[in-house]
């Protein structure tokens, strides 16, 4: 891994080639699903965007199991995979937001917190400087519980069954993953962004 003029080049990380291996593909499915799971939550197919949602959020763990297994790891795949991710349920947390089966104040934090690692990541680039495609553990538990709670809520809209006290904790764990998931973000590009004023001076 070689840094040059504080950059960190994303393909000393990711040696690998960069064309469309299996794993890219599966991470490209997940992001052209989106578009169709959002329609399909809009005009209230619950039963299909539960099962399509079901799929592109087992495909995440499938792209990045065969990219470890077959040493597939490219460039590509660092940026395509966490697109996919952050599309995926930005699109469907504001379309749940849109039919009124999750609160707007949720809706708005997850959001912003990835409105926030991406001006974040823009912002480095400003300073011609990224860093590693890697996400944080927090990141990675508050991603499998915005899953599960989408799943959640889809499977009680469709079986039109209301669970307030429980829905409402799960919200709150949400909320509180994506708190603490964002700050981790923050903190971290604060920490590079003072190496890189201490490397001038």
């Amino acid at each position: 891994m070689l840094k040059k003029n504080n950059l960190l080049y994303v393909k000393d990380v990711y040696p690998m080639t960069t064309t469309m291996n299996l794993p890219n593909l599966i991470s490209l499915a997940r992001l052209l699903s989106v578009p169709l799971i959002i329609s399909l939550i809009l005009s209230h197919q619950l039963l299909a965007a539960f099962v399509l949602f079901s799929l592109a959020g087992l495909s995440d763990a499938l792209d990045g199991f065969l990219a470890r297994i077959f040493k597939s790891r490219t460039t590509l795949g660092a940026y395509l995979d966490p697109i996919a991710d952050k599309a995926l349920l930005v699109g469907v947390y504001a379309a749940l937001g849109q039919s009124g089966l999750i609160e707007l104040w949720l809706v708005i934090l997850v959001i912003f917190r990835d409105v926030l690692i991406i001006g974040g990541i823009l912002l480095l680039f400003l300073f011609k400087s990224t860093i590693e495609m890697k996400p944080l553990m927090i990141s990675k538990a508050n991603t499998v519980i915005q899953l599960v709670y989408a799943l959640f809520v889809l499977g009680q809209g469709e079986l039109h069954l209301e669970i307030p006290g429980l829905s409402q904790y799960f919200g709150y764990l949400v909320a509180l993953t994506t708190v603490l998931s964002g700050a981790s973000y923050v903190r971290l590009g604060l920490k590079h962004l003072n190496k890189m004023d201490s490397s001038i001076l």
